[in-house]
């Protein structure tokens, strides 16, 4: 017979039955991030988290369950639809359908981390270098790549007039296998710079 959860102490009881069902050290907890019905966290011993929810109160035997991963914002959690049959119905499904799921995407977030980790190492490294060459330099972490800039006041010390700036702006790339380098300011200085890089090519 189908459970029809219509208050939160209703969907509380459930909640508890399923996670005595799952039978692995679960417990329970208020999910305070749910607006739109019940809901309710369970937690088991291998530290994974599932989110019990009922979207529609037009439908209280409706249950959507999601797997929480570390970081949502990279991946959508895995989920799964049940009817609220019985508790012993709802974690059979969590076992079946659910967990599999569950352990593919923790699979792909750490590989998606991972990858990240790497490309930052790499992203970081080349910054380090460049902004040792360019002393003063300020550094502006944006969203998979790094701007360098550099500017220098060419006016003699005391002189009075328009500012006269060499500057040089340097992005790296994701993974600091490329770098994109724009320089402006006086011609004699852009010269030198492009002459010093020419050299060390050839070098």
């Amino acid at each position: 017979m189908t459970r029809e959860l219509i208050t939160q102490e209703q969907f509380d009881a459930f909640t508890d039955e399923v996670a005595r069902e799952l039978g692995t050290h679960c417990r329970t907890a208020e999910l305070t991030d749910y607006a739109r019905g019940l809901g309710r966290l369970i937690v088991d011993g291998e530290g994974r988290a599932l989110r019990l929810c009922q979207p529609d109160d037009r439908r209280p035997d409706r249950l959507k369950i999601f797997a929480a991963l570390p970081d949502e914002a990279k991946m959508i959690a895995p989920s799964v639809g049940v009817t609220a049959r019985s508790a012993q119905h709802v974690a059979r499904e969590i076992t079946r359908r659910l967990y599999p799921l569950h352990a593919e995407a923790v699979q792909q977030a750490a590989e998606i981390a991972a990858r990240q980790e790497a490309e930052e190492r790499g992203r970081r490294a080349v910054t380090e270098a460049v902004a040792g060459a360019l002393p003063g330099a300020r550094i502006d972490e944006q969203y998979r790549r790094t701007r360098i800039i550099w500017q220098h006041d060419t006016r003699p010390s005391g002189e009075h007039g328009p500012i006269r700036v060499d500057s040089v702006t340097v992005v790296v790339g994701p993974s600091g296998e490329g770098v994109q380098v724009e320089a402006s300011g006086r011609p004699g200085s852009v010269t030198a710079m492009l002459a010093a890089f020419a050299q060390a090519a050839q070098e």
